[in-house]
């Protein structure tokens, strides 16, 4: 618990003035020193190339993609423990992603993917 309140105070710090941008070689995504941070952090590679695979192929769609995830609280069998949303910005869903597991240390994120680049809100 004092993991995930650290975290989430260590991501609220992060604006948009910093001038660092990161690539992913495989994908051409780029990232912000906010979410090179997160993946540091919380040891979350798995999210950046999810969301990176996911947010290229939206981008045809739209150009402004919000990234919402969130574990579940039910604990019923076969179903997903966490959830990936993608949005438009105005509560339009696009996609979704289901996993079954996750290490994830907090319950809840939001990330925009705007442009090829991924970022925290704060940083957009």
């Amino acid at each position: 618990m004092q993991k995930n309140i650290e975290l989430q105070s260590h991501l609220s710090q992060f604006n948009g003035s910093s001038s660092r941008i990161y690539k992913i070689g495989l994908f051409g995504t780029l990232y912000t020193e906010g979410i090179r941070y997160l993946v540091h952090a919380a040891e979350c590679h798995w999210l950046v190339t999810d969301v990176s695979v996911m947010g290229k192929s939206l981008m045809e769609k739209r150009y402004f993609v919000t990234v919402d995830f969130k574990k579940q609280k039910s604990k019923k069998p076969n179903e997903p423990v966490a959830i990936i949303t993608y949005g438009d910005g105005n509560n339009n869903i696009l996609e979704q992603q289901s996993y079954g597991y996750t290490d994830f240390p907090l319950d809840k994120l939001r990330l925009f993917f705007v442009n090829n680049t991924l970022m925290l809100p704060s940083e957009y």
